[in-house]
């Protein structure tokens, strides 16, 4: 997995140069200059651990969460402070972890970003679902969200047994959801786990929909080599023929695929904290991507809140991109949206496209994986399930790496990939 992931690192950047991170990290960051910025917040608390979940996350102390979400507001106010006046921003997402844990704390970090950043896309916030409740719902839309992403992973209790947890009741979901509205209700599900069948990923899709959700993520199972889930993986050719079908399916049913794992039943339902050309990430694991770096915060809740008490931003590990690291980054995760758009990459780096990387769109385009139509150029299915076979690629050779070394060091001193 390495070997494919260097390999096509050395190719697309045209350099031997890894992506090196170091624990030299800018206080003052420079996003002044950042077209098309998001936001993140991380709430690391969680009822029960998933032994699935790679994500950053802590068993639930309520006095430990509030000096948490006290820290988190210090950080956003050391970020915030460093330009004057209101920078204008797509989008809020909340993850987690659970962040619903800190349901009556939301309306209070809404409140210390919007007196530094203008949201215009609406606020988006994850849920479990034995949070899907009527006073909890209502705690959320009080304070500015508008997106749910409900992790349901399957309605079938044999999968959720897999996975450790209880399977929701389809029929509460419904009841709650109808009773508080929100602009997108989004459902995660898991596919890919042992025995699983498309006769039971059509189901979940159905279900959900049934359910109150208009929007729908469909990710595929992976192990990091630090879970200690035990479930084994699905074959490949299993795994392709299961993401096939779901496509199809999925197409057939009219609902507009807005991502390699996301279909939407309405055309305005959308749910994405990843496609951002750059983004502020605040909280333990939050990452933060502008034009020329990126960086991730501790993954310790103390030293979290240590480092902030002291006036300093939590960044664990920084990355300073060279500029063709930049463009296979920028690359990457606008593909995940489906398509790229030749013009925005114009606009972020000054150059085209086809001069930069001609020989690989032409490549592309001759093994049927993208198409092209006045300068944007799309996935087909089968370069969608492309991306998805070489994302699992990278997951397991950068990410699980990354984590895995962060979830035992708080402030690493360096590290390559």
């Amino acid at each position: 997995m390495s070997l494919l992931t260097d390999l096509t690192r050395m190719w697309l950047t045209r350099s031997v140069r890894p992506f090196i991170f170091t624990n030299e990290s800018d206080e003052i960051l420079p996003y002044d200059r950042c077209e098309n910025l998001g936001l993140y917040v991380h709430i690391p608390f969680c009822k029960s651990l998933c032994s699935f979940c790679p994500y950053c996350k802590t068993v639930y102390d309520a006095a430990l969460c509030e000096r948490y979400i006290d820290a988190l507001l210090r950080e956003i106010e050391l970020v915030g402070a460093q330009q004057a006046g209101r920078k204008r921003v797509t989008s809020l997402y909340f993850g987690g972890g659970t962040p619903a844990l800190a349901a009556g704390r939301i309306g209070d970090i809404v409140a210390a970003l919007e007196r530094h950043f203008e949201i215009t896309e609406g606020v988006g916030l994850e849920l479990h679902p034995d949070n899907v409740t009527v006073p909890v719902l209502e705690k959320l839309r009080a304070a500015g969200v508008t997106k749910l992403s409900i992790g349901v992973q399957s309605f079938q209790e044999r999968y959720q047994r897999v996975l450790g947890r209880s399977a929701p009741d389809p029929a509460v979901l419904r009841a709650a959801l109808a009773a508080v509205p929100f602009e997108t209700v989004s459902m995660d599900f898991i596919f890919a786990l042992p025995g699983q069948t498309f006769a039971d990923v059509r189901a979940d899709i159905e279900t959900a929909f049934q359910s109150g959700a208009n929007h729908i993520a469909i990710y595929p199972f992976i192990d990091f080599t630090f879970s200690k889930s035990g479930i084994p993986a699905m074959l490949k050719r299993e795994k392709r023929a299961l993401l096939d079908a779901i496509t199809t399916y999925c197409a057939g049913r009219g609902y507009a695929r807005q991502s390699i794992w996301t279909f939407a039943k309405e055309p305005e339902a959308s749910y994405s904290s990843m496609t951002r050309d750059n983004f502020l990430g605040f909280g333990c694991s939050a990452t933060t991507l502008l034009r020329d770096q990126f960086k991730i915060n501790t993954f310790s809740v103390k030293e979290y809140c240590r480092r902030v008490d002291a006036g300093r931003l939590p960044a664990s590990l920084t990355l300073r991109f060279t500029r063709r690291q930049r463009m296979v980054y920028y690359l990457f995760w606008t593909a995940y949206s489906m398509r790229v758009d030749s013009r925005g990459f114009e606009r972020f780096f000054g150059e085209k496209l086809q001069s930069t990387y001609g020989a690989e769109l032409s490549l592309a385009k001759a093994l049927g994986w993208i198409t092209e139509r006045d300068g944007v150029y799309e996935l087909t299915p089968q370069g969608a399930y492309r991306f998805h076979y070489y994302e699992n690629f990278y997951t397991l050779a950068y990410i699980d790496k990354m984590w895995g070394i962060m979830r035992r060091e708080a402030f690493p001193e360096s590290l390559r990939l």
